[in-house]
């Protein structure tokens, strides 16, 4: 399975996978984001309510989308999908509707 055809869920557990093995990508786990044995995105989550890292996570959706055209194209697309897919897995998770 690929994390493209990924269920939410799965996606959530693939990602977690990724980085427990280390593997490093500019889209699903930037090395710049992971010092000190946390992820950022994962600190960020705990810091806040689930409904404020769904915002969180739509914002950031929104700014990759804005600039696509403008900046990294393809890849600021597919970092656009990732919060997406991170975000679902937190809906999913909680049971938020």
């Amino acid at each position: 399975m690929s994390i493209d055809d990924a269920t939410p869920e799965e996606w959530y557990e693939v990602g977690k996978k990724l980085r427990e093995e280390s593997r490093i990508d500019a889209v699903n786990s930037p090395s710049h984001y992971n010092q000190g044995g946390i992820e950022c995105i994962d600190a960020i989550e705990a810091m806040l309510t689930p409904e404020e890292f769904i915002g969180y996570c739509r914002g950031n959706s929104m700014k990759y989308r804005w600039r696509f055209r403008h900046k990294n194209g393809v890849e600021d697309l597919r970092k656009a999908e990732w919060y997406e897919k991170r975000m679902m897995s937190v809906i999913i998770k909680k049971g938020i509707k």
